[in-house]
């Protein structure tokens, strides 16, 4: 918990200075509702999840959601905002099955750090650089979608780069000496990890403000992930499927 206070803190520390432009409305725009969101899980016994989560993707003034990324927008650059960020990441683990028993549960990464949204004539570009305070490592991440829309659904087709750091990496699927010898596993000490990612999310109206959010993500994971002994896949899927309320 100490953690999200400190996320919380330089979320609202790093932004007043740029508070000086023109305001932003005193409202909610935006979706908001309840989703399924599911994920396979790369790490060995541990399955595929399925939670039930709160769904937002919306403003209320300089401050923002969008579904597990949440911030205050600064200075005006480009077609967006310099934003402060911070990231809701589910990577950890218990090592609580046979196949993990001696490798140490490994917590949830709280990354935070700056980012942008910018909405081009070619689409809407997403980029962060982010450092997780769990570990010290580095996350960048860019992603560029575009609308289609195909009668009355929207189509969002998605593509992106991932980067994580070799001590990022290492926090999550390393395996030190101890730990080795605890679980077996030999000893693994993963560099960083760049991943594309492909993906597609649509809007489906249901009735009047009422609509359907879909979002299926696909990465191909590199020699950081396979080479070590804890990943048992070569690829992860995540989605989710939400209804939602759209406040204007």
């Amino acid at each position: 918990m100490s953690r999200l206070r400190i996320a919380c803190l330089a979320l609202t520390a790093a932004a007043p200075a740029a508070f000086a432009q023109a305001p932003f409305p005193d409202r909610f725009t935006g979706e908001a509702g309840v989703g399924l969101f599911a994920r396979s899980e790369i790490v060995r016994s541990t399955g595929s999840s399925l939670l039930a989560l709160p769904y937002v993707y919306g403003d209320w003034g300089r401050f923002f959601a969008r579904i597990d990324t949440f911030g205050v927008k600064t200075a005006r650059i480009g077609w967006g905002h310099l934003e402060v960020v911070a990231r809701i990441n589910l990577e950890g683990f218990d090592a609580d099955t046979a196949a993990l028993r001696g490798v140490g549960d490994r917590s949830l990464p709280l990354p935070i750090g700056l980012g942008t949204m910018q909405r081009t004539p070619v689409g809407a570009f997403f980029l962060y650089a982010m450092r997780d305070l769990d570990s010290g490592g580095t996350l960048i991440e860019a992603t560029w979608g575009t609308r289609f829309d195909v009668g009355p659904v929207a189509l969002f087709p998605l593509l992106g780069l991932e980067y994580r750091s070799g001590s990022y990496m290492k926090q999550l699927y390393g395996i030190d000496a101890a730990q080795s010898g605890a679980s077996g596993y030999p000893s693994y000490t993963p560099g960083a990890s760049t991943l594309p990612m492909v993906g597609l999310a649509a809007t489906v109206p249901i009735a009047g403000p009422w609509a359907v959010q879909l979002q299926w993500r696909h990465r191909r994971l590199d020699g950081a992930y396979v080479d070590g002994p804890l990943v048992g896949t070569r690829t992860v899927d995540s989605g989710h499927v939400a209804v939602t309320y759209t406040f204007r």
